[in-house]
């Protein structure tokens, strides 16, 4: 397992504040670009869940959802929504050819070992469909490290990850950039790409 345990502990702890949290973000524009992109039906992965916001989203938009997700906390809430089938899983269960239509990756690869992240972006590309749709939320930054919480980070640059995406076979659709806070109240830069495979 390339995920932290300290990190899964800390959110299995913290589940009901990062509910509270998501609770008073606003509507997702990236979310809403990335159901625009994909196939009408299609099956889609979110990879990383948490609580399941974004995969109920999906779902109350016909599409096909599994929801994965290490930390058990949030695997319980996320599986409250109808239409998510979620499963403990993480990033090295992804091994599946052509299996989806779309992975959304919101913010969760960040918690992944520089080491091992080349090699879940290509199990992600193999596991979409030709042409599916992959979405991908990171902090950025250089290194890695912990955050107040105690989580475990790794940072890229924007130049280095949409290098590694398109080394690994994404085409960029669009990027979007901003800062913001999350659960541990530190503002931070951050990156999303949506792009294909």
């Amino acid at each position: 397992m390339t995920v932290d345990p300290k990190t899964i502990a800390i959110y299995d702890l913290k589940a009901d504040d990062y509910v509270q949290m998501l609770g008073r973000t606003a509507p997702d524009r990236q979310l809403s670009d990335f159901i625009k992109a994909l196939e009408p039906g299609g099956r889609v992965l979110d990879l990383g869940t948490g609580p399941g916001k974004s995969a109920a989203a999906l779902a109350d938009r016909g599409f096909r959802v599994e929801a994965w997700d290490l930390s058990q906390a949030m695997l319980d809430i996320a599986s409250q929504h109808s239409g998510v089938a979620t499963r403990k899983a993480g990033f090295d269960d992804l091994d599946g050819d052509a299996i989806y239509h779309g992975i959304w990756a919101n913010f969760s690869l960040l918690h992944a070992e520089r080491p091992d992240f080349t090699r879940h972006l290509a199990a992600i590309h193999r596991a979409l469909v030709p042409g599916g749709i992959f979405h991908i939320g990171m902090k950025l930054g250089k290194d890695a490290g912990r955050d107040a919480l105690g989580r475990f980070y790794t940072y890229y640059q924007q130049d280095e990850l949409e290098g590694l995406l398109a080394d690994t076979g994404f085409t960029t659709i669009t990027t979007s950039l901003g800062r913001g806070s999350g659960l541990s109240g530190e503002v931070s830069p951050w990156i999303t790409i949506l792009s294909h495979a």
